[in-house]
């Protein structure tokens, strides 16, 4: 996607022009939605609020006044209703990392037998996983973890966009990572070779789970780097660099469909 000039595209939105209106939107969901899905993980709610936080932005933009940059304003609209929106709040499943431990190691399989669709599979099992471990979080330092770590936002503009202080955002950061890395390290079998549950031991039962369908594509794995290859990327670290590996091996989440346009055109003639 070829980049805008903010700056010019948003004095003209905020002038009326659709057009305008439109190049925003666009740009905004591919940033806006990755940022969803991290924080929700399944794709429907996902799209539901980046569709939310589009409609505020759209509302919200006559009150931009340049204070910070657009995107970092934009930011914080989405920032803000991914944690304190009600209907958030009400689906956040309330997963700890014990419960999710003990999850990943029921039915596991000693010697587990291997398919042609095993490399695929695999790999959607580490991407739901992998996703799914940050739900033990709670809301604000999911966050500050997807910001700071896995988007790699500056500590200054991330502190920005969620409105504390750069040194509180720090703390958040450093709390959220440590609790990722002390599960991933502990019960991971990509970061820890001797750890109890892998993804090959846990295919089995994830697939009798109904979480893994055999023979299924998942869209969001088919831009992400394959099973094997994120399995020597994470051996060939050390530390924490392990956990940084897995959790930034992922899709690219784009956006399923042009919502912004789309959204234009209800607000203005209806649905």
């Amino acid at each position: 996607m070829v980049a805008i000039d903010w700056k010019i595209e948003v004095k003209a939105a905020q002038a009326g022009d659709r057009t305008a209106l439109e190049n925003i939107l666009s740009h905004l969901q591919d940033r806006v939605h990755p940022l969803s899905m991290r924080m929700l993980v399944n794709p429907a709610d996902a799209q539901e609020a980046t569709q939310e936080i589009l409609i505020l932005v759209i509302t919200k933009l006559s009150t931009f006044r340049g204070d910070s940059a657009f995107t970092t304003w934009a930011y914080r609209v989405a920032a803000n209703y991914l944690l304190t929106a009600r209907k958030i709040a009400d689906r956040d499943p309330g997963l700890t990392f014990n419960a999710f431990a003990a999850d990943l190691e029921h039915g596991l399989v000693a010697d587990p037998p291997r398919s042609a669709d095993d490399t695929v599979m695999l790999n959607e099992l580490r991407i739901s996983c992998t996703m799914a471990m940050l739900l033990c979080l709670d809301l604000k330092h999911r966050m500050a973890y997807v910001l700071g770590d896995i988007l790699e936002f500056d500590h200054g503009e991330a502190a920005e966009i969620i409105g504390i202080s750069s040194g509180n955002f720090r703390k958040r950061l450093s709390r959220a990572r440590a609790q990722v890395v002390a599960f991933t390290t502990n019960h991971c079998g990509l970061a820890n070779e001797h750890a109890a549950c892998s993804c090959p031991r846990r295919l089995p039962a994830a697939i009798a789970q109904g979480r893994i369908t055999p023979g299924r594509r998942v869209d969001a794995s088919q831009n992400a780097p394959p099973y094997e290859q994120v399995l020597a990327r994470v051996r060939g670290v050390e530390g924490q660099l392990k956990v940084l590996k897995l959790q930034t091996a992922m899709p690219r989440f784009p956006p399923p469909s042009d919502l912004g346009a789309r959204l234009i055109k209800i607000l203005q003639d209806g649905p």
